[in-house]
């Protein structure tokens, strides 16, 4: 009984250390390190940092924390911050963050990107298409730019972009010489459809050419269910940096707004092109719903 007493105590000290963490590790690059019981060891995404710890940032490093609290952090000037002291940085942030950098944390283990990796190749697409989109057949959006992006095997530029409603009639047709464009809903041509329909071929060589792929815009009241929980996790609405935007990434994904979390996406490479993990995240993202 007193072995039985013994074991109880100590799983819930276990349990009760587990939760008692003060930052996650989202997203790290250079050779950066945590110094925990006076040992220091390379610090790794998914980390939990606990106050007694201590960070040292590498030269041109970067390390992106998110609080217990729901706030995220940049850590950007090498040097050792005691987490106790990064801790005194945050203000108030939302818990329900943690939904989505759990998300997040979850895609990006090593299991899973394992897993990513065996099945890749295993989708069948169905009938050949030399260009592909990234972006499913059928997709929701909740912002008003659809960054519509596509790759291939020896596909040649220039690209003819077309856009046509519900009953194959043109709305707009663009011209490009890159792999990627940017649709904006609100242009006068697209307002009053619910939907557009996507299509994109070589100018030079017709017989390159995607599927159609359709984009709808959400209605009115889903529209105001994903504004609402934007609004509860502000934190990370509202600031744009590249950390945020990964978040932001993760919570339209679990949406299933996956327009919208290329966008963001492209948000973090953007603000932060150095940062190889946003980049390595963005590739799992487009495997893991066959967007490849």
């Amino acid at each position: 009984m007193k072995y039985t007493s013994t074991l109880i105590l100590a799983l819930i000290a276990t349990v009760a250390t587990g939760q008692d963490y003060s930052f996650k590790v989202l997203a790290s690059k250079g050779n950066n390190e945590i110094k925990t019981n006076g040992a220091w060891t390379p610090l790794k995404t998914g980390a939990s940092l606990h106050t007694g710890d201590e960070l040292k940032l590498a030269s041109n490093g970067y390390i992106g924390l998110v609080h217990k609290k729901g706030k995220p952090l940049e850590v950007k000037t090498p040097g050792s911050y005691q987490v106790a002291q990064l801790e005194s940085q945050v203000s108030s942030g939302s818990g329900i963050v943690s939904k989505y950098t759990d998300f997040i944390l979850s895609n990006t283990s090593p299991e899973t990107k394992k897993n990513n990796l065996s099945a890749t190749g295993a989708v069948d697409r169905g009938e050949y298409h030399a260009i592909r989109i990234a972006l499913p057949e059928h997709a929701g959006i909740y912002h008003n730019v659809a960054p519509v992006g596509w790759t291939g095997d020896n596909i040649k530029a220039p690209f003819i972009v077309t856009v046509m409603n519900m009953f194959d009639e043109e709305l707009a047709i663009y011209e490009t010489e890159q792999t990627s464009i940017q649709l904006d809903m609100n242009d006068a041509k697209f307002a009053r459809e619910n939907a557009v329909i996507v299509e994109v071929k070589s100018k030079t060589d017709p017989n390159q050419k995607s599927k159609r792929h359709m984009i709808k815009k959400l209605g009115a009241a889903d529209h105001v269910g994903i504004e609402k929980s934007l609004t509860d996790i502000n934190t990370v609405a509202q600031e744009e940096t590249a950390l945020n935007s990964y978040i932001l990434a993760g919570f339209y994904e679990q949406n299933k707004l996956y327009i919208d979390a290329i966008g963001a996406y492209e948000d973090a490479i953007r603000l932060a092109p150095d940062v190889t993990a946003y980049k390595e995240s963005y590739t799992e993202f487009l495997k893991r719903n066959n967007l490849q």
